[in-house]
């Protein structure tokens, strides 16, 4: 059975994310097996860009951190690899199209599969321009992300249809920081994708507290963490570990609340 689906299999997944070298690789690797004993079902790892525009500041510090500790993404793929020696939790980078091409899509794709990736989300490449690199990812098993925000229920239908591993559902807050409208439209999104697929749906809207992610996870299959982790691991540095595990297990608690 495919990894990302089995996620999804023991109730309501946890998918922290964390920007691969930041405060250094080594770390990196310890935290992916602090976030799975604390809980963690699925692991996001960012490959650290110089632009990463579809992402906030703390994700933009962490990859301006990284690239200044000489990340880059053959070590981030040894550091993968490693990974992959003590863990079977399923891996998912996240990196934009600049990074994927510039080191050869094929190349790519196919070496994140040897090294036991389970899927890519490339966020600056919209589901229209999938065309020409969904076929690489399905030749080498890898699932290809699909992400969706509130729009017409057309176009939702159309990527929920196509989606492989899961949908990566993103509501944004409000002006005033309208959780509850947030919500909403993670549960429209997942409403409207059910009507014609069985693809599991993840979201969320910048999750930092149990209470959000009990939120997300009452109306969603499962719920992805994209900074507060990031943000820890600037703040503790050399010392994050301990602070970003209990930080995944105090999530845990709560999707498991709210499913």
């Amino acid at each position: 059975m495919n990894k990302i689906k089995q996620a999804f299999e023991h109730g309501k997944a946890l998918i922290p994310f964390i920007t691969c070298g930041d405060p250094s690789l080594e770390l990196t690797e310890q935290l992916v097996y602090a976030m799975e004993e604390a809980g963690a079902d699925m692991m996001e790892l960012g490959i650290p860009f110089s632009d990463p525009t579809a992402q906030g500041p703390a994700v933009q510090a962490a990859d301006a951190r990284a690239l200044k500790n000489g990340v880059t993404t053959d070590r981030v793929f040894e550091t993968v690899e490693k990974i992959r020696r003590n863990s079977q939790i399923p891996l998912v980078l996240v990196t934009y199209a600049n990074v994927v091409f510039s080191y050869g899509a094929q190349r790519f794709v196919q070496k994140a599969a040897q090294i036991g990736v389970d899927g890519l989300i490339v966020p600056d490449i919209p589901y229209e321009e999938q065309e020409e690199f969904a076929p690489v990812c399905q030749k080498h098993g890898l699932a290809l992300i699909s992400m969706a925000a509130p729009a017409s229920r057309e176009r939702v239908q159309m990527i929920a249809k196509q989606a492989q591993g899961f949908l990566c559902c993103v509501s944004a807050l409000g002006a005033a920081g309208d959780e509850a409208g947030a919500v909403e439209g993670i549960a429209q999104l997942k409403k409207l994708a059910g009507e014609v697929s069985d693809i599991p749906c993840a979201a969320g809207f910048e999750i930092a507290s149990p209470a959000q992610a009990a939120a997300v996870a009452a109306v969603s299959d499962g719920v992805f963490v994209d900074s507060a982790a990031v943000q820890l691991c600037g703040q503790y540095g050399e010392q994050c570990v301990p602070h970003v595990a209990g930080l995944v297990r105090s999530l845990k608690d709560a999707v498991r609340a709210g499913q």
